[in-house]
């Protein structure tokens, strides 16, 4: 997923977007293990997209704090 998809979601809906991918993660990695995961990029691009949402949440907590202080 793109982060200019991601960047016009609300907040709950990241959560929520975290937590689902999160389950699809625990199922790759538990796939990966007994070796029926024929795409094992799919793990790395799920860890990544994670950290991008978790980036633009950041970036909406600074957004907030500075909105709050002005």
């Amino acid at each position: 997923m793109d982060t200019k998809t991601l960047r016009t979601k609300s907040v709950p809906n990241l959560m929520q977007e975290i937590q689902d991918i999160q389950n699809r993660l625990k199922e790759l990695r538990f796939k990966r293990s007994s070796n029926q995961l024929k795409q094992v990029r799919e793990i790395r691009d799920l860890r990544r997209t994670i950290a991008r949402i978790k980036t633009i949440l950041g970036q909406i907590q600074i957004e907030e704090l500075i909105n709050k202080a002005e």
